[in-house]
C-alpha cells in the first residue's frame, strides 16, 4: 500500500490543510501517518482524526533574544533523530509537510532517506521554518501567485490552499434554522479569529442598529466576549465559535467580514463567498495577513479595511458597497484558477510517488 507521511504543527492552520487532503488522500489508496510534536495542538487533532500520530522533540529558532534559543538546537536535534528512525520504521513514499518548527527536521530526515517531500506555504511570504526547510524539499506549493518569487525556480507550485471537503456540503436551509433566520434579508457572516477581536466586534455593536434594517447578521465573537446587551436583538446571533454546523453558516451567507489568514480566506475564496477582509495589524503579528489580503484586493476577490481606521461609519458604507457589487465579486472568484488546491497537490504527490 502507498504510505504518506504528513507533518506540521504549532497552530491549527499547520494542520487544518492537512487533515483537508486525508480524505482525497484515502480515496487516491495512500495510508497516512503523522509525525507532529509531543504536545502540540496538531496531537488532538490528528489522533481525533483517526491517523496514527507520532511525536518528536521540538525547538524553535526565535528571533529574539530568550534563553531557550540556547537549548532549542538540542531539541531540533533530537527530533531530526528521531524523524530519522521514524521515517526508516514507517518507509513512506513521500512526506507532505505544513510547516511549523515540528516539520523542519522530518523533511531534513526524508531528504537523508532520498523521500521525497512537498512543503506547502499558505502566507505571501515563507515563515522562518519553511525557509530552513524548503532546501531540502522536492517540490513547494504555495498559495498565491506572488509568493513564486519567493521560491527556488523549478521547485515552486502555485496550487492554493487545500479546502476541507465538509464545508461543500452545506445546507442554507439548515443554516438558517440554526440562527433562527428567514429568508427574508440577507446574511452578513462575521468572523474575528477564535479569540475575536476587540476592533471588529466593537465596530459590529456599534453599527448593529443601522446594519439589522437591511441584513440578518451572524457574529462569532470569540471565546469570551459574548455581549449580553445585544443577545436579543432580533436578526442578529452571537456565538463565541460555530463548529459542526459551520459549514450550514457558510451555506447561508451572504457576505462575509473576515480575518486574512491563509486558510480563512482559501476557503472564502473557495465558496465564493464576497467579503471584507479586516487583516491583524503588523504591530500584532508579522504582517503576513496584511500582505495575504492586499493579494486578495489586487485579484478583485475582496475589499479590504485596516483595523486602525475601522469605524462604524466606515464598516457600514463598505459593506453596502461590497453587498452591491457581490455578483461581480462571485464572478472573479469562480475564474480563479488556484480553487481545486486538493486535486492539484494530490496529482502531485502522485507524480512525486511514481
Amino acid at each position: 500500500m502507498k504510505k504518506i507521511v504528513m507533518t506540521g504543527g504549532g497552530t491549527a492552520g499547520h494542520v487544518t490543510p492537512n487533515l483537508a487532503l486525508v480524505p482525497y488522500l484515502k480515496e487516491a489508496g495512500y495510508e497516512i501517518f503523522y509525525i507532529g510534536s509531543y504536545t502540540g495542538i496538531e496531537k488532538r487533532l490528528v489522533e481525533n482524526a483517526g491517523i496514527p500520530y507520532y511525536g518528536i522533540s521540538s525547538g524553535k529558532l526565535r528571533r529574539y533574544h530568550d534563553w531557550k534559543n540556547f537549548t532549542d538546537p538540542f531539541r531540533v536535534i533530537k527530533g531530526f533523530s528521531e524523524a530519522n528512525q521514524l521515517l526508516k520504521h514507517i518507509a513512506p513514499d513521500v512526506v507532505f509537510s505544513k510547516g511549523g518548527f515540528v516539520s523542519v527536521p522530518v523533511v531534513m530526515a526524508a531528504a537523508r532517506q532520498r523521500i521525497p517531500s512537498i512543503i506547502h506555504e499558505s502566507d505571501m511570504t515563507p515563515g522562518l521554518a519553511n525557509k530552513l526547510a524548503i532546501p531540502f524539499a522536492s517540490k513547494v506549493c504555495c498559495n498565491f501567485p506572488e509568493t513564486l518569487k519567493y521560491l527556488p525556480n523549478g521547485k515552486a507550485i502555485n496550487t492554493g490552499s487545500p479546502i476541507r471537503k465538509e464545508l461543500f456540503t452545506g445546507s442554507k436551509e439548515a443554516g438558517l434554522e440554526f440562527c433562527g433566520f428567514d429568508e427574508t434579508k440577507p446574511v452578513i457572516l462575521i468572523m474575528g479569529g477564535s479569540i475575536g477581536s476587540k476592533f471588529i466586534n466593537e465596530a459590529v455593536w456599534s453599527s448593529l442598529d443601522t446594519l439589522l434594517a437591511k441584513f440578518q447578521i451572524v457574529h462569532l465573537v470569540g471565546k469570551g466576549n459574548i455581549n449580553k446587551a445585544y443577545s436579543d436583538k432580533a436578526g442578529y446571533k452571537q456565538f463565541e465559535f460555530i463548529n459542526e454546523q459551520l459549514n450550514d453558516v457558510f451555506a447561508m451567507t451572504d457576505l462575509m467580514i473576515s480575518r486574512a489568514g491563509a486558510n480563512s480566506i482559501s476557503e472564502i475564496l473557495a465558496l465564493n463567498i464576497p467579503n471584507i477582509l479586516i487583516p491583524l495589524s503588523a504591530a500584532a503579528s508579522r504582517g503576513d495577513q496584511i500582505l495575504n489580503a492586499a493579494s486578495y484586493e489586487k485579484q478583485g476577490f475582496s475589499t479590504v479595511l485596516q483595523e486602525e481606521e475601522l469605524t462604524s461609519e466606515l464598516l457600514i458604507d463598505t459593506i453596502n458597497k461590497v453587498y452591491k457589487d457581490r455578483d461581480n465579486i462571485v464572478d472573479r472568484m469562480k475564474e480563479s484558477k488556484v480553487v481545486d488546491a486538493n486535486h492539484t497537490i494530490i496529482e502531485l504527490i502522485k507524480e512525486l510517488r511514481d
